[in-house]
């Protein structure tokens, strides 16, 4: 039979864009959360209530095979007591979102929270409502904080009500709702170096249409009890000349304002780190009525110096001797020395019994500390041996070992100085004569 070739030419353009659709596949995420509440009581008392958070259309990675992935499918018969919050994440998108396609395969925890939003200085419209989500995934580098606004459902006799927090749902059962701003950071915790620089990684998403043209940054530490302000700068969206405004409290701090404009970027540069610089920061992002926030983790770190007290040593068959390791100028505390020794006829060291002893922490004006180890080499030590003092601390990828070699004492060497002596004074006779 003959077909028509305008049939053909649809056919093949469909078959095309459905191969694309795959090429760019999304999946649905479903992740077991908590809905936080004040308590009745106020104050620190809250309440926490099982959720679910539905993520429609989370982008896969191209080599992510899309058959290990099912969509999600709702009961058949919606529960008004379920707490089923649905939101499509294509605009804005959500950074990294495909982390949480396997964290539970990966046996890693997503933490998700979600709690009641009020916007500033506004009021909820009859049928909608905001929410704050915040997502972590334990051992991945990925935080984010989402506000969702509900949509409006159009109510008939057959809609039902959510019966803890009275909203309409859908007919599947879900609270329908939308991203409509989002905070992020792709770096949760940093090591740093002591006097070194860092950048500390935040930022934010919105919708296509702008809830504000200006935009507030805040950068703040938290550290042993205390807080302070780091940075906070202020700037418009619509990319006017000259309309940022910067208040650095900590000499060396800034944040790229065209970065925030451009990409949402308002991550903070920290400049000849200090050990006080250590602690959690956090970077709260405000936009008209909304505002979210991360917490970002640094660690000023500083690997220690080591050294022995001695270049060589000549054992003494008579008397033991002192032997001392310097571990010195390292950050944070936590320093671990041992001491090792291989006799010639060992192919591996061994830890010593006696490990010898400690001195006290030592912290100098910048922070970073010192520490000491005393080893007492015995007399009967077997000349060859090398002793090694070994050095572990969070700032190494791996231990630092510093050693020597015990040597023979050298044969006869006073009877050698005594002939030499000898020999020198009858040279002098001789050309004194």
């Amino acid at each position: 039979m003959k077909q028509d070739p305008k049939k053909m030419i649809v056919v093949i353009l469909f078959g095309f864009f459905l191969t694309c659709v795959c090429a760019d596949g999304v999946a649905d995420v479903v992740l077991s959360c908590t809905l936080v509440e004040e308590g009745m009581g106020g104050g620190t008392s809250f309440t926490r209530t099982p959720a679910t958070l539905i993520l429609r259309d989370v982008p896969v990675p191209s080599d992510e095979s899309l058959e290990t992935l099912t969509p999600f499918v709702p009961t058949s018969i919606p529960d008004p007591d379920a707490i089923l919050l649905e939101v499509k994440v294509s605009s804005p998108e959500i950074p990294n979102a495909h982390l949480l396609l396997h964290a539970d395969c990966n046996e890693q925890e997503a933490m998700c929270e979600m709690s009641r939003y009020a916007p500033h200085g506004s009021q909820e419209s009859p049928g909608s409502a905001y929410f704050m989500v915040s997502l972590e995934v334990d051992g991945v580098e990925f935080g984010t904080s989402l506000i969702l606004q509900t949509l409006v459902v159009e109510k008939d006799q057959s809609t039902l009500i959510q019966s803890k927090l009275g909203l309409p749902l859908s007919r599947s059962g879900t609270l329908l709702s939308e991203v409509i701003f989002l905070v992020y950071s792709h770096i949760k915790s940093v090591n740093a170096p002591l006097r070194g620089d860092v950048i500390l990684n935040c930022g934010f998403k919105q919708q296509e249409m702008p809830l504000a043209q200006e935009v507030a940054v805040e950068w703040r530490l938290q550290h042993g009890g205390k807080g302070w302000k780091v940075l906070e700068i202020k700037t418009r969206l619509d990319e006017a000349a000259g309309s940022a405004v910067v208040h650095a409290e900590r000499i060396g701090s800034s944040v790229d304002a065209s970065q925030i404009v451009g990409e949402g970027n308002v991550s903070v540069i920290l400049t000849k780190l200090k050990v006080l610089d250590e602690g959690n920061y956090i970077c709260t992002v405000s936009i008209g009525l909304f505002h979210a926030q991360q917490v970002i983790q640094l660690q000023v770190i500083q690997p220690p110096h080591v050294s022995l007290s001695e270049e060589k040593l000549v054992l003494n068959t008579k008397s033991s001797q002192m032997l001392s390791c310097y571990c010195a100028n390292y950050y944070p505390l936590d320093a671990q020395m041992e001491w090792l020794s291989r006799s010639p006829a060992d192919e591996e060291p061994t830890l010593l019994p006696d490990q010898g002893s400690l001195s006290s922490h030592r912290q100098h004006g910048d922070g970073t500390y010192s520490l000491s180890s005393h080893l007492s080499v015995a007399s009967d030590v077997s000349p060859g041996t090398v002793i090694t003092c070994r050095v572990s601390h969070p700032a190494l990828q791996a231990p630092l070992s510093v050693s020597l070699v015990v040597e023979s004492p050298e044969p006869g060497s006073y009877w050698w100085v005594l002939g030499f002596l000898v020999v020198t004074l009858l040279f002098i006779y001789q050309v004194m004569s």
